[in-house]
């Protein structure tokens, strides 16, 4: 059975925030140096649930659900460890090795990405011996290196032309219907699901083909025709064009969202290489959190008439909760009839990119819709506009940004925001710094839990392995890990050891705060010379106790011996 290996994991526990993570299912706001939440694991109504970004971990004090990201899919997307760690890597870019099974094993989807990168072939041969769809593409001004760089092919009329090209057996066929690219009818005849259609790849974060997207040429049907949703692709978790943005630029000061295709590939063409399209959805929280990872300000750009401001709004929606200090969103609504790729053919990049400079702030945008309909020169008015604006506030994350959107608020309506939540749902619970009594074992083995580097300062043999107290074994089964996994987080440690019946005890040492200014070297090696003390203590005592009932042999004379020194010394 082929298994995921640990260094794997310490790499990718290394890589992701588990805030980032969690933010994305579950609104965090600020606390000290952690975020925080009501429990997604159990019904409360204040705040008990804290995400660690230092320690990589999160914790519930009221359920007592904690763990790293990992274990966070586990238990919220209810995925086994696999699934989940699959799922994490994939948002992260990392491809998921397998040790002790079979090279098919090692990739469950290869198939998959193959047939697809086979179709994506397949379709832009066909595009070659279509004039129909090559006249099509020269009107759209679609150059030979914009249709090379962004793989656009052609679908041909015809109900089985994929089939007999990349089917063969019954095997083939069903992986082509995994894939989306076959669908079936009542009688449960497969036929191409893409037909008489200009196509494009839809790639991900590493620059695989997951899916397609179908533009018609003229008729009836939808104008766009996207893949089903596969193993591979979830369209409320992609954005078109995102990996030809990161190959433009190691660096982005700017992503644009735009609402088609061809809208975002018209952008690049003209030299604003930073667009991405939705894949026909609304933007999702997800899509937000993709984009501000990649960069810090996104402006989204959506057609002036009222289906493109009520697009814009859903994406303000979305965007509120992600809205961290340094983050910054815009927007851009262009004249009646245009749309981004017919009005960069007009105007030329250069011109389209002043367009871009001058966008609405969210801000500006954000009162500006809720005020359209809406008094504010009456009391009523600015009442109502009030009551409108402080839901969406609460959303935002705390920080300066929300501090500056209160003081709008009040400017605009002489309504002031409510207080800052106080106490315990504001604050870190006093009871984390002493739920647990420490004795020097838990002492040493909360330091190192709060700096795992600190195992370097020590090697084997460890004086204190013979010393009585409870969990000796333990700390120095840690301080192995640690050595023998150097950077490696907090919570890859604790995912070592998940499963274990000290896993919690652990967990708890784990979320011991200890002051920034506290010397955690110092404690750390001071606990464990008291250890190696008391553990020669104890042995001395062993072996005056035995010479005194019934002699020691010429080894233990001399350890004897060596102890009395040391005790000499204040060694032991």
């Amino acid at each position: 059975m082929p298994r995921i290996p640990d260094r794997f994991i310490d790499e990718l526990l290394a890589r992701v925030d588990i805030v980032e993570v969690i933010e994305r299912r579950v609104p965090l706001k600020k606390a000290g140096r952690e975020w925080t939440a009501c429990c997604p694991f159990h019904n409360e109504r204040s705040p008990s649930f804290f995400v660690s970004p230092q320690k990589q971990f999160f914790h519930c004090f009221g359920c007592g659900a904690h763990g790293s990201a990992i274990k966070f899919l586990m238990d919220y997307e209810r995925l086994e460890f696999p699934d989940a760690v699959e799922e994490l890597a994939r948002s992260a870019g990392m491809e998921v090795p397998r040790e002790g099974g079979s090279e098919h094993a090692r990739d469950d989807f290869g198939e998959l990405y193959a047939v697809l990168e086979e179709a994506a072939c397949w379709f832009q041969r066909e595009l070659t011996q279509s004039p129909a769809a090559q006249a099509y593409c020269t009107q759209r001004g679609l150059s030979a290196d914009t249709l090379q760089r962004f793989r656009i092919g052609w679908a041909p009329s015809g109900w089985d032309g994929l089939q007999r090209a990349l089917g063969g057996n019954a095997a083939r066929m069903q992986l082509l219907e995994q894939a989306g690219l076959l669908a079936s009818n009542e009688q449960g005849r497969r036929y191409d699901r893409f037909r008489e259609r200009l196509m494009i790849p839809i790639l991900d974060r590493r620059g695989r083909v997951i899916a397609f997207g179908g533009r018609v040429l003229e008729g009836d049907g939808p104008k766009y025709l996207n893949s089903p949703e596969t193993a591979l692709f979830h369209k409320g978790r992609e954005l078109f064009a995102l990996w030809q943005v990161r190959q433009a630029a190691s660096t982005l000061q700017r992503i644009v969202v735009v609402e088609g295709y061809l809208d975002a590939i018209a952008l690049h063409q003209h030299g604003l290489p930073q667009a991405v399209a939705t894949l026909g959805t609304a933007t999702t929280p997800e899509h937000t959190e993709m984009l501000f990872r990649a960069t810090p300000d996104v402006v989204f750009c959506f057609d002036g008439d009222r289906a493109g401001r009520g697009a814009a709004w859903r994406a303000l929606e979305a965007t509120l909760p992600r809205l961290r200090d340094g983050r910054q969103a815009y927007f851009l609504f262009l004249p009646e009839g245009e749309d981004p790729d017919s009005l960069v053919r007009k105007e030329g990049g250069a011109a389209f990119a002043q367009r871009l400079a001058a966008a609405m702030p969210l801000s500006e945008y954000f009162f500006e819709h809720l005020a359209e309909d809406v008094n504010v020169a009456t009391l009523d008015g600015r009442a109502r506009l009030a009551e409108r604006v402080r839901p969406l506030l609460a959303r935002l994350p705390d920080g300066a940004f929300r501090d500056l959107m209160q003081q709008a608020l009040q400017a605009r309506t002489g309504v002031s925001a409510p207080a800052p939540a106080q106490a315990a749902s504001a604050r870190v619970p006093a009871r984390r710094a002493s739920a647990v009594r420490r004795s020097l074992v838990r002492e040493a083995i909360a330091v190192l839990l709060a700096d795992p580097a600190l195992a370097a300062e020590v090697a084997p043999p460890w004086s204190f392995a013979t010393a009585s107290q409870p969990g000796v074994a333990l700390l120095i089964e840690l301080l192995e890990l640690a050595r023998a996994r150097p950077g490696a987080p907090v919570a890859a440690l604790l995912e070592h050891l998940s499963g274990r019946s000290e896993a919690d005890a652990l967990h708890k040492l784990a979320l011991i705060d200890f002051p920034e200014a506290h010397d955690l070297r110092s404690e750390f090696l001071g606990a464990l010379a008291q250890l190696t003390r008391q553990a020669h203590a104890e042995r001395l005592d062993q072996l005056t106790k035995k010479l005194q009932q019934q002699g020691l042999s010429a080894p233990e004379k001399s350890e004897l011996q060596a102890l009395h020194a040391m005790r000499r010394h204040g060694q032991a």
